[in-house]
């Protein structure tokens, strides 16, 4: 009703706040992270990985931003169906990466269907015409977001 006032009373139940909380991190990813927002009216700002899986309703793409020479990137992963989906994903960039966002997390009111810990993208296994890839979890009607690890010197 865009005649009334938001229904903050709902907030007391674990859904919506859920959804809340969803919407909180979400914007603070698009502000936090470069590649979601600086290259945003170029093409250049994104790319496609996998986007051929209508069998396994499955999407892959990157979402990239380029600072003074250094590229940065994300990889979102999406899966359409309603079952956990082991998966690999090709990348541009063999070395760990950490989830930074999983709609399925149970802080949102998901299932909690997360990948713990650091992915290690694999240089000898090129997939999706990227120089690497990883194996991870895609959660039952979900969005993955991963972001390549800080390099240990």
């Amino acid at each position: 009703n865009y005649d009334g006032q938001l229904q903050w009373e709902l907030l007391q139940w674990q859904t919506h706040a859920g959804i809340q909380q969803t919407l909180a991190d979400l914007n603070r990813l698009l502000i936090d992270e470069k590649p979601l927002h600086q290259l945003d009216f170029s093409g250049e700002g994104f790319e496609w990985i996998d986007c051929q899986n209508a069998h396994e309703s499955v999407l892959g793409f990157l979402r990239k931003s380029y600072d003074q020479g250094q590229s940065e990137h994300l990889l979102v992963c999406l899966n359409f169906t309603p079952v956990v989906r082991p998966y690999r994903m090709g990348v541009p960039q063999a070395g760990e990466y950490v989830e930074i966002f999983n709609s399925d997390a149970a802080k949102y009111g998901g299932s909690g269907v997360t990948n713990q810990g650091p992915l290690n993208a694999d240089g000898q296994i090129p997939y999706h015409g990227q120089v690497a890839s990883l194996e991870l979890t895609l959660p039952p009607l979900g969005a993955v977001i991963l972001k390549p690890a800080p390099q240990r010197n």
